[in-house]
C-alpha cells in the first residue's frame, strides 16, 4: 500500500510560480510511475506530467510543456512539480498519483494509476 500526501498549493498571481510536493509513504517506491493530474470545477481530471521512477524520464501535457517541471527524489520518495509562468487556466485541484507497474510507454490517464493523494488547490489570479 502507498499513501500520497501533497503540499505546496496556494494562491498566486498570473506569471508567478508555485512548487508542489508529494510524499509517498508505506511500501518503498522503487519502480513504476508518479504523476500529477488536475481537475478544475466542472471539468474532468486531466493529465499534467509524469515521471518514470526508474531512470527519471518525463512527459508533459502540451498545455504545461516548457512551464512545468516534474522531478523526483528517490531517497526521500518524493515527487515535485515546479510550476512557472502560471496562467489563470492553471487554476485547479492538483492531485499526485502513483502506480508501481513499470513499462516503457508513459502513463497519462487516471485509470493507469492505483494510488492518489487528497489533492491541493492551486489558484492563479489574473
Amino acid at each position: 500500500q502507498v499513501q500520497l500526501v501533497e503540499s505546496g498549493g496556494g494562491l498566486v498571481q498570473a506569471g508567478g510560480s508555485l512548487r508542489l510536493s508529494c510524499a509517498a509513504s508505506g511500501r518503498s517506491f522503487s519502480t513504476g510511475y508518479m504523476g500529477w493530474f488536475r481537475q478544475a470545477p466542472g471539468k474532468e481530471r486531466e493529465f499534467v506530467a509524469t515521471i518514470r521512477w526508474s531512470g527519471g524520464s518525463t512527459y508533459y501535457a502540451d498545455s504545461v510543456k516548457g512551464r512545468f517541471t516534474i522531478s523526483r527524489d528517490i531517497f526521500k520518495n518524493t515527487v515535485s512539480l515546479q510550476m512557472n509562468s502560471l496562467k489563470a487556466e492553471d487554476t485547479a485541484v492538483y492531485y499526485c498519483a502513483a502506480d508501481r507497474t513499470d513499462r516503457l510507454v508513459f502513463k497519462t490517464t487516471p485509470s493507469e494509476y492505483n494510488y492518489w493523494g487528497q489533492g491541493t488547490q492551486v489558484t492563479v489570479s489574473s
